[in-house]
This record gives C-alpha cells, structure tokens and sequence, in this order.
C-alpha cells in the first residue's frame, strides 16, 4: 500500500513509502507517549498524561490515565474527552487534584479515588497551574494570570455608526512582550492563589505588578507557600535572575529566602520541615552555568549546594520521605539519569534513558516522581519508541506499558549506534549518533545525512525520533553530532560557545563526518547535511565553510545575529552570553560569526524552511539567506510553513512537512 502526500514545490511533487514494515509519515499520527506521571503516596497507582495524535484536528491531545504500580488495572482515568493535565495525588492518596479544559476555559477538578467520582471545585477566571496540596489535604495551591489594562496613549474620535474604521493601535511598553508559540503576550502578572479542595474560599496570596512562580509547595505547618519570583524594582531587566520567596497564608506577607543574582527556583519543602531545597546558581553570565541544587533552612539561613559533586545540570528533583536525600535527573553523555543524592553529597544512579516525550528529533525531555516508599515511576524511552512507564523498585526496573506496540512492533527502525571521535582541533573526545537504514546492507552504499542539533546548548542521544527514523526509512544513514556546546559533558565543555559561536564546533561535526568515511559508514560522494534552528545555523556555517555535501537544508535559522538579536522574542537575553555586548556596541563580532558573512562562498544548493509565524528565528532570517543565493543564482528555494511558530513539527502534518521537503531537495540534488 502507499501513501500519497502532496507538497507545493516547484510543482506539485509525490512522496511515497512502502508500509510494510518501515516507519512511515501516517505512522506519525499513530504515535503515543507517557508524560507526566505522579505516583500515589504509597507507591501503588500511577496517574499520568497519555498524548496521542488526533489525524483529523493535526494536534496532540492528552487525557489522564491510571494503572497500578504493577502494571495491573490500567484505564482512563474518567469519561471526559477534554484536555486534562497537572494531575496530583492528596498527601493521604484518597484523591487526586487535576486541570482540565472547559468551554469557558481551564478549571481545578477533584478526582474521589474511593468511588472513582470527580467534580469541578472552580470558576476562574483565568487558567490554573501549579497545583499543589496543604499537608492535611484542605487546600489547594496554584498559579494563576491576572490580567491587566494595555497602555493606551491617544484618544480616538468616535467613529460613525457602521463605520468599519481599523482595528485599535496595540501598544507595548514592556521589555518581554512575545513568545514563540504564543504570540503577543496580554498584559498581566501572574500569582499565588489558594482554594479549598471543597471548592469554596478562592483567594489571592501575593500582591504587586510581579510574577509570582510555580512550582509551589507548602511548609509542613501549612502556613507558607514556597514561590519563585524576582520582585525587585529592576525586575524586567534582571531576566536570569530569581528568588525563591514565602508567602504567609493568613496574612499574605511574602518574605524572600534567597539573594544572589541568578535563578533559583523550583523550591521544595522537605518532609520534616526542615529545610528548602531548590535548583539555580551564582550567575557568571557564561554560555552555559549548571544548575545546582541546593537546600537551606526554611528561613533562608544555612544555604549549601549539595550537588557539588555532579558536573551536570539538575532537571529535577524530589526529596526523599525521610528527607536524608534527593531523588533527582541529570544528563551524562546523551543519556538523562535518575539518581539518589545524600545530603553529604554522595551519590548513585539509579535509572537511565529518561525522556522520549519530544518525538520530533532526540532530544532529552521528560519527568518522574517517587513515592514515600521509594517506588520511582518514569517515562522511559530507547530509540525503539516514544516515552513508557517505567517503574523502579529496589534494584528492579519494569516497563509497565506498551501504548506504542500496536504500531512499532510491525516496524523495522532503523538501529542508532553510539560512536566516539576525536576532534582535530584539540583532542576532546567527541560523541555522535548514527542511524541505520532498516535491512541495512554494509556492502552497499548509502547517502549520508548530517542532522545539527539545536540550542546550541542541548543534546541529541539514543532517544526516539520520528523525524530519524523517517530518514532512516527513506536510505539515508543519519550521523547526529554532540559537539563542544552541547549539555552532558560538563560544564566548561558546554561553556566553550562562550564569546565564541559558531566556530570549533563547526570543526566537531566535520570531524565526525571525516570518522564515518574512514569507517566506511559514509560515502564521501554522497553527503547531506541539515538542522534546525542552531542546527540551521550550523548548516548554514557548514556550507560557507565548505563544499563537500551535495545539498543541504537549512530549516529556521539564525543568519545575522545583529538582525536576529534585535528581532526575536528573547532579544534581551543575548548579551554577554552567545557574544560580548550589544550589537551597536561590538557590531564586529557580532558580523563575524553570523553566517550571512558567508554566503558568498556557498555554492552547495540549498533549501530555506521556516515557520511564517516564528519569534524565535524570524522569517526575515531565512529570507535573508535565500534572497541572497537566488541573487548569487545558486540552486535554492524558500519553503513557508503557514502557521508554524520555531517548533515546526508541533503540529504532526508538520513534522512530514518537514521532512518530506528536506528528502524532496536531496533526491532533487544527488
């Protein structure tokens, strides 16, 4: 059987894929992963997010499930068909609190576990987040936007009856006022609220034109919430600082428990009361800074960093029952790891391959959570499927579902091998992926497709991917790079893009693909190279360094980081940590290590793709490249993803989108 996609490309262009065993672009739609578990206290039932892909409305779509622990009993959590997310367990277990959309918006249900019973407890006026518990399970912590009038400078004049004059002038006088994904963004702050888990009583806990963060959790007396705020005079210009704050419940005074300039956030009270852990660090206004955890005593005193041993980024955590020790993620070497902290310092692994909730390209996103008794349940992923429940007890691991078998057991993936190289500049050891065509032949020659990770400060590892796989389906062998900037590797590994991007790590990838030939992986008349966002702007830099590949596409880049800069929704974040100074103060540099300072020697044929609505690359970015090879008469073409943000493949018909256009190209330039 074969599939017929239509794409506007040239001409009208047929894609194909025989689907009877490799992995095809209607299987994208058949995808389904685990996210978001929460454990019950006693370890015995999970609830977590189930995400599938509704074909026919193009988007993911997620309701809560329950199984036991032993992978028993496994259903739907209730009869609704709306979203439903943020679920959590009530200290004793008996009930679960959740969100789920309404027709007028996002409220806070009650989920009775004694007679599988819920009821909405809420009718808010804006959406809810962050949903935490009160110890004795009466409350009910969340976060909330409350919104706030735009500035308004003039007066109109009353317009006629039936005229249909424009639309009001929308003005902005705020330092962040868009995001990628979700466009401009309406006036407000968001705070602290607190409800009854009986649904009476809504009240507002913090005051002032501040945000007031998630996630939240609560003393063990109940009489404070544990928030992340900056709510200092120069807060809008303090954007990578935080602190962590209380706010007392019956009196609403808010106390702030941390002071350094970086951002600490994430506060947890431990289990006897004692002490607040949270994530941040002493900001140096580096590239890249782990994120530490550390704890103090519930009053700010005594603060320590107890993670200083781990030369990684934590990505989350939990407190033991006993409040001895931290349960908590890390990244090592393209793998995130669930691990046991003591508060000495020490520390053991626990589990691996935590993530495969990003199912585009492998990245390594995910969650977990532990029970008083230590049971840890997790979405765990390998490249053979997207993100499964997986529970830890003691030293066992069991993989308790298998929402994807439907599908994958009927499908030949392509196998990812781990490979290890040395990079020509320095000697650093360097880490890459390669995917196997399925039925791979090594006697046969394959083309070969370099795909760039983005960040830069990030990591692609064993994780799956659909987009890979899609490659790997239609022949090509697919070699994804971790060079110097990407996370896992340490600290000051991820921090040489410092004042210094791109540049060796333009070397690292060059020097995989020079592995892969000496291995007899690649065939040197037969490359092709790709990514996205800095990925794109990697391949950008690639082919204005060279002219080995055959084609390339250069999906959402960054072109000029003077134009880019000044552009994107994070402008204001740039300075002092991807180069020196603003741009009018170091135009130079800044010039220096964009890619457009390259373009006249690109001569490799090029696709541009890009979202028509990205804040993060603008458009005029991947136009700027394509404006000027079609001026050079170099072999390219523009192709505008309607309606798409940076995140390209959110949406399912994207991501084949994408990726047909980019296999369209190659074959169209052997």
């Amino acid at each position: 059987m074969k599939y017929l996609l239509l794409f506007t490309f040239f001409q009208t262009i047929s894609f194909s894929q025989n689907t009877s065993d490799v992995f095809t672009y209607l299987d994208v739609f058949d995808l389904q992963y685990v996210s978001s578990p929460q454990i019950s206290p006693d370890g015995s039932e999970i609830i977590y997010r189930r995400m599938t892909f509704d074909i026919l409305k193009d988007k993911a779509v997620g309701n809560l499930w329950t199984v036991n622990a032993n992978g028993s009993n496994h259903q739907k959590l209730t009869s609704r068909e709306s979203e439903e997310y943020g679920a959590t367990w009530s200290p004793d277990g008996d009930r679960l609190a959740f969100i789920s959309s309404t027709e007028e918006g996002s409220e806070i249900y009650i989920y009775w576990k004694n007679t599988s019973k819920y009821a909405k407890i809420s009718q808010l006026e804006g959406s809810p987040s962050n949903l935490s518990w009160s110890s004795n399970g009466t409350n009910l912590a969340f976060t909330m936007k409350v919104k706030t009038l735009a500035p308004v400078l003039v007066k109109m004049p009353k317009k006629p009856k039936g005229a249909k004059w424009a639309k009001t002038a929308r003005i902005t006088d705020r330092l962040y006022h868009e995001s990628d994904g979700k466009g401009y963004i309406e006036p407000g702050f968001t705070h602290v609220f607190l409800i009854s888990s009986e649904g009476s009583g809504v009240s507002k806990l913090t005051s002032g034109d501040f945000n007031h963060r998630g996630p939240l959790s609560w003393s063990k007396d109940n009489s404070k919430i544990y928030f992340t705020s900056n709510r200092s005079e120069s807060w809008e210009y303090e954007f990578r600082n935080s602190e962590i704050y209380s706010v007392n419940v019956i009196d609403q005074k808010i106390s702030s428990l941390t002071d350094r300039d970086g951002p600490d956030s994430n506060p947890k009270g431990s289990p006897n009361g004692k002490h607040i852990a949270y994530l941040g660090y002493q900001d140096k206004v580096q590239a890249y800074q782990n994120t530490q955890l550390s704890i103090m005593d519930t009053n700010g005193d005594n603060t320590s960093v107890i993670s200083f041993n781990i030369d990684s980024s934590i990505n989350d955590y939990h407190w033991d029952s006993n409040s001895k020790g931290i349960y908590y993620s890390y990244d090592k070497f393209g793998d995130t790891k669930i691990a046991y902290l003591n508060l000495d310092g020490t520390s053991e692994d626990l589990a691996e391959n935590l993530g495969g909730t990003s199912i585009g390209r492998p990245y390594g996103k995910g969650s977990f959570t532990v029970s008083n008794n230590g049971v840890i349940a997790y979405t765990n992923t390998t490249y053979k499927h997207p993100s499964e429940l997986t529970v830890v007890s003691g030293k066992k691991s069991t993989q308790i579902t298998n929402i994807n078998s439907h599908l994958l057991e009927n499908r030949n993936l392509g196998f990812v091998e781990e490979i290890w190289y040395k990079s020509s500049f320095d000697n650093r050891d360097i880490q890459g992926w390669v995917v196997y065509p399925p039925n791979y032949d090594s006697s046969k020659d394959y083309p070969f497709l370099v795909e760039n990770h983005g960040g830069p400060i990030s990591n692609y590892g064993s994780r799956f991917s659909a987009e890979m796989q899609l490659y790997a389906a239609a022949g090509y062998i697919v070699f994804y790079p971790n060079p110097r900037g990407s996370t896992s590797y340490g600290e000051e590994f991820a921090n040489l893009l410092h004042h210094n991007y791109p540049a060796e790590d333009y070397l690292d990838v060059m020097d995989g693909v020079d592995f892969c030939i000496k291995k007899g992986i690649a065939n040197e008349e037969k490359l092709y190279v790709t990514g996205g966002s800095a990925g794109g702007l990697m391949t950008a830099w690639i082919v204005g360094k060279n002219n080995r590949f055959e084609s390339a596409v250069v999906v959402k880049p960054v072109m000029n980081w003077i134009s880019k800069t000044l552009t994107a929704d994070n402008y204001f974040q740039y300075s002092g940590t991807r180069l020196s100074g603003q741009p009018w103060e170091n135009f130079q540099e800044y010039w220096d290590f964009s890619p457009i300072s390259l373009v006249g020697q690109i001569e490799t044929p090029t696709m541009v793709m890009v979202g028509m609505e990205d804040l993060r690359t603008p458009p005029s970015e991947a136009k700027q490249l394509y404006h000027a090879l079609k001026l050079r008469k170099i072999p390219t073409v523009l192709v505008e993803i309607p309606e798409a943000s940076h995140g390209i493949a959110n949406r399912p018909s994207n991501l084949i989108t994408k990726v047909a256009h980019v296999l369209a190209w190659f074959k169209q330039h052997p």
